[in-house]
């Protein structure tokens, strides 16, 4: 996976509507916390995005920005969204063109492994968490970042 201090790779993908969202278009709002997420609904990845969505709070006061990415079709993140009244960005990346890129494949490059990266508006990796199952790390990793704003 991309280490800290590395350049983020920009990327264009749609969000779930359809949308075409790019990386520097989330970085113009300023900072940007961007997960990897193995599948919508699944309830490793319903109780990460829930956690995300329950800080809100922390990461509006902090000026960040939240994308998720995942292979699922725009479809299914718009239900995803939906159900547990997600209020960020999920984004599909159904040919793992930006899973590869950033280098969170999971072993023998199948699935996708839970990742979260703190990217500064200068595209460059500021932090980065990798826990698989450890899924409360993730919400610890954005309180963090959000009292160092």
């Amino acid at each position: 996976m991309l280490a800290i201090g590395t350049r983020a790779p920009e990327f264009t993908l749609p969000d779930a509507t359809g949308q075409p969202v790019s990386l520097s278009g989330l970085l113009s709002r300023g900072p940007l916390i961007l997960y990897f997420y193995p599948a919508d609904f699944t309830p490793g990845c319903t109780r990460e995005a829930c956690q995300f969505r329950d800080l809100q709070r922390f990461i509006d006061a902090a000026g960040f920005t939240v994308a998720g990415v995942s292979p699922q079709s725009p479809e299914s993140h718009h239900a995803f969204k939906d159900k547990y009244h997600l209020p960020f960005i999920l984004l599909s990346d159904v040919d793992r063109c930006v899973i590869r890129m950033y280098e969170v494949q999971g072993p023998l490059g199948f699935g996708v492994r839970r990742v979260t990266f703190l990217i500064d508006p200068n595209h460059t990796i500021q932090d980065v968490v990798v826990a698989d199952l450890r899924i409360g790390l993730h919400a610890a990793f954005v309180r963090r970042a959000a009292t160092r704003v």
